[in-house]
């Protein structure tokens, strides 16, 4: 792979820690809709958060809005076919989502490139997730970030994007979405402490000339990153 690829900082949560993580979970999705998340625990909220999406009973959203009560399909903008209609989007991993909580984009202009995959094995296995985040230089130099919330979704009401080949390897995203409104399970609020991987800052000029020079480059990196 290639070494602006990102994975999950380790150790991985013990067996206890894990116990504890479904236990907030479930009395938060006990408690009712919208329950906002009493965390106390000492292990990051990221780990709780990929703990919740890798269960597989829910999805998340982050946003820099704490109030959504219900979720109502957007059109989106996307290159991709799967990311390009009116729908809800969600992520099926706990960073992804908390990426975009914490990105305050109602009062900042902002350029997203971003990803996170597991790469599919011939016996059916999974790797564990890859990622990149970058944004406009401005995001990074003016520190143009907010706590933010992420919602757990209700996964049963969303449809992955397909499994493609992509040099040579399966790949997986994480991307999901739902063409119906959606109400959040429950949510958890985060700040830009909590998040434990580099974010990279570009040129937006630069970048987009990158991006109409060769629109599959991803991530349209110098040569000398690549």
């Amino acid at each position: 792979m290639r070494t602006y690829w990102l994975r999950r900082p380790g150790p991985a949560p013990d067996a206890a820690t894990l116990a504890d993580f479904d236990a907030v979970l479930e009395a938060a999705v006990a408690a009712g809709p919208g329950t906002v998340i009493d965390y106390r625990l000492a292990a990051p909220k990221w780990q709780f958060l990929c703990h919740v999406a890798d269960r597989g009973e829910a999805v998340l959203h982050g946003s820099s809005d704490p109030d959504i009560a219900c979720f109502e399909p957007r059109q989106s903008n996307d290159i991709a076919e799967f990311g390009n209609r009116k729908a809800v989007y969600a992520a099926a991993d706990g960073l992804w989502a908390m990426f975009f909580a914490i990105l305050d984009r109602p009062r900042h202009r902002m350029s997203l490139t971003n990803s996170c995959f597991r790469v599919l094995a011939e016996d059916g296995s999974v790797s564990e997730p890859y990622y990149y985040f970058a944004v406009n230089s401005e995001v990074v130099e003016q520190d143009q970030f907010s706590p933010g919330t992420v919602y757990l979704l209700p996964a049963d009401r969303f449809e992955r994007e397909a499994a493609y080949v992509e040099d040579g390897r399966r790949v997986l995203t994480a991307q999901a979405a739902s063409l119906e409104p959606v109400e959040p399970l429950a949510k958890l609020v985060v700040a830009p402490a909590d998040f434990p991987l580099r974010i990279r800052g570009y040129d937006l000029a630069t970048h987009l000339a990158r991006v109409e020079a060769d629109p599959g480059g991803f991530p349209w990196l110098p040569a000398d990153e690549l």
